[in-house]
């Protein structure tokens, strides 16, 4: 199997569709078009190799593909299996619907289980012969939140909650919660759960240089 970032391939067909040039903070930047970052920063020769058993599925609201600070990229290095789509509420691709639905994956939606009915929240990750497929909802903490909402076509699947014990690290974008993590923290903390050891160690050493890179270019942030 080839292995595809399906987040940067998403943000590629995003870009091709758009009918004006997307600007975003820092835009004059001359950016690495793999990892996204000025390219005297660039972290490719620290890729790890695609090491995690578990699937990921990025459902990310309009526009988030396009920013240099999304970090859902990073997960789909260290994932094999991984796909991208951007979220619709009444109109999902077909593919993403058919993927939901393919006998092999186990999918799990990942989001704070206070949001979930009782029924729907598990604390543990146990698929049986079935990938795991983790469901992750890539927006800022609004979005997501609507994103879980307004998704019918993933009610029926269990709700995975993570609980952080400290603070995020991340700094580069302002958090609606002081515990709240970003995606690719969040994802470190699955892949424990799932057993995914080595992707998990993989994962959280490949964020901790991106961190430090971005940051190197943001003079009004500090790496700690």
């Amino acid at each position: 199997m080839t292995h595809i970032n399906s987040v940067l391939a998403l943000r590629a067909r995003e870009l091709q569709k758009t009918t004006r040039i997307f600007r975003a903070r820092g835009s004059k930047v001359v950016r690495c078009e793999q990892c996204l970052l000025p390219v005297p920063d660039c972290i490719c020769a620290l890729k790890p190799s695609a090491s995690a058993r578990s699937a990921f599925l990025f459902l990310m609201y309009t526009g988030e593909a396009y920013k240099p600070s999304n970090t859902g990229r990073l997960i789909a290095d260290i994932a094999e299996r991984n796909f991208a789509f951007v979220w619709d509420r009444t109109q999902p691709d077909p593919a993403l619907l058919a993927l939901l639905k393919q006998p092999c994956y186990q999918p799990i939606i990942v989001f704070p289980q206070q949001y979930a009915a009782p029924e729907r929240c598990i604390s543990a990750v146990d698929t049986g012969d079935k990938i795991p497929l983790f469901v992750m909802l890539d927006g800022t903490w609004r979005e997501a939140k609507k994103m879980f909402r307004s998704s019918p076509y993933l009610d029926g699947f269990p709700v995975l909650g993570i609980q952080p014990e400290q603070a995020s690290s991340y700094q580069l974008r302002e958090a609606a919660h002081e515990h709240q993590l970003c995606t690719a923290e969040v994802a470190v903390e699955v892949l424990k759960l799932a057993g995914d050891t080595l992707a998990s160690q993989d994962l959280a050493l490949y964020f901790q240089h991106f961190r430090r890179n971005y940051i190197a270019g943001k003079p009004h942030l500090t790496f700690e």
